[in-house]
């Protein structure tokens, strides 16, 4: 037994609790159960009480004096940020693409000379266990620094069974190591290993035959996902490669429609995604298939921002119905960033998201976007403690001060890791 923690006094605390139950679209991504004077009371990293000071004081009076005070005056309290779409795990660096993208080569330009995704694959495959462990850690770290107490992260570094789980591995072993929690996702169709040229379907066959039992049998991931564009899977590879990894219980999602309007988002809804991811060139009809279908856009401003490109319709897709989450993509070509703080002030900026809906698509949304909106996402009775102290007195504050790490404290499960 811990002593209780009793946050109190917080200028205001957002609990993200709602009435809506699921992901949270339209009018209710702006419902974030504000308590002024806020105050919240731990137990064993569980969250037993939330309310206003004087509630929380008043209901524990004769316990008082056994917990560890925190006192959040003129500070902002929230969820611990979740975020559902990294590739955190992988070897070496980029940083020479990053000037070749100055210099006015594309995405496609970088990948089909060697570059891209194929680089990382290399270094990757080199790394030991150990050295991905190593780097791994450091940007957990940084994860943690910026607010994040859970990562969605992604295989695909591979491409072969091999490597592919060498990176699944160190995913599991790095959720008994780290105050972050990891969500293990899938990704041996990150894009077709050079030795498969010319026989992409051999490639998933393999993938299907030979990788996805594995995955499976070791219960290394919980999600499956494919990078569903012109050049890397089409969308009749996707669906074959998303259906097999549904028959081993494996959850599909979709990097849809990043580069250029190739169907992802309709073929999401085809086969009941979570979430469909990127999203930057979704046609409306996918639009509209997924606020159909339920179907949760993961959307990476960071990326847009970093590869010079217009930022997904994330005003649209809510207007229209679609939940959205928000993510910052951490991958070593395209946004080699943890800052969730920045990605939430750039869904404001480049995609009209108000501060509210920002901080549901970071919290509760991406929570569902992993299918953990259970136990984590927004501060309810019953939630594990994954909690953020800001210095800021409010939401709004939060987003208007851009490209500043506002951290106070974090607090995953009810135990202080920054």
């Amino acid at each position: 037994m811990t002593k209780p923690i009793w946050i109190k006094n917080a200028a205001q605390l957002a609990t993200l609790a709602s009435k809506v139950k699921g992901p949270r679209s339209k009018e209710a991504m702006s419902e974030l159960g504000l308590i002024e004077d806020g105050s919240l009371w731990i137990e064993d990293g569980v969250i037993q009480a939330v309310g206003t000071t004087k509630e929380i004081q008043a209901r524990y009076a004769e316990k008082i004096h056994e917990a560890e005070v925190v006192d959040a005056s003129n500070q902002l309290v929230t969820p611990g940020l979740v975020d559902p779409h990294t590739h955190v795990v992988y070897g070496g660096s980029r940083e020479r693409e990053f000037e070749m993208r100055l210099e006015g080569a594309t995405y496609m330009d970088i990948m089909n000379a060697g570059g891209g995704i194929h680089a990382t694959a290399r270094m990757t495959r080199e790394a030991t266990e150990e050295e991905l462990m190593a780097q791994t850690m450091r940007r957990l770290d940084s994860f943690i620094a910026h607010g994040v107490t859970t990562v969605e992260s992604k295989s695909g570094y591979g491409m072969d069974l091999e490597t592919e789980l060498k990176q699944l591995r160190v995913m599991k072993k790095l959720k008994y190591m780290h105050a972050v929690e990891l969500v293990p996702t899938f990704m041996g169709a990150h894009a077709v290993p050079k030795e498969f040229k010319g026989r992409e379907d051999e490639f998933v066959d393999h993938l299907i035959n030979d990788m996805l039992p594995i995955v499976a049998e070791e219960k290394l991931a919980e999600f499956n996902d494919v990078f569903c564009e012109k050049g890397v899977f089409t969308p009749e590879q996707s669906e074959r490669i998303l259906e097999a990894g549904k028959k081993y219980d494996l959850i599909p999602k979709i990097h849809a429609d990043e580069i250029e309007p190739y169907g992802g988002a309709e073929l999401a809804a085809k086969v009941g995604a979570i979430s469909a991811e990127h999203l930057l060139k979704a046609s409306d009809e996918g639009i509209a298939a997924m606020a159909e279908s339920g179907t949760i856009a993961c959307l990476l401003p960071a990326t847009a921002l970093y590869l010079r490109e217009d930022a997904a319709k994330g005003r649209k897709m809510v207007d229209e119905g679609v939940a959205l989450a928000i993510s910052t993509d951490c991958n070593p070509g395209s946004s080699p960033t943890t800052s969730m703080p920045l990605v939430m002030n750039l869904a404001c900026i480049s995609m009209r998201l108000t501060p509210a809906e920002s901080l549901t698509a970071a919290t509760y949304n991406a929570a569902c976007a992993i299918n953990r909106q259970d136990q984590i996402g927004s501060l309810e009775v019953g939630k594990q403690a994954d909690i953020v102290l800001w210095n800021v007195k409010n939401y709004q504050e939060l987003q208007y001060l851009f490209g500043v790490n506002h951290v106070k404290s974090v607090w995953k499960k009810g135990v202080k890791i920054v």
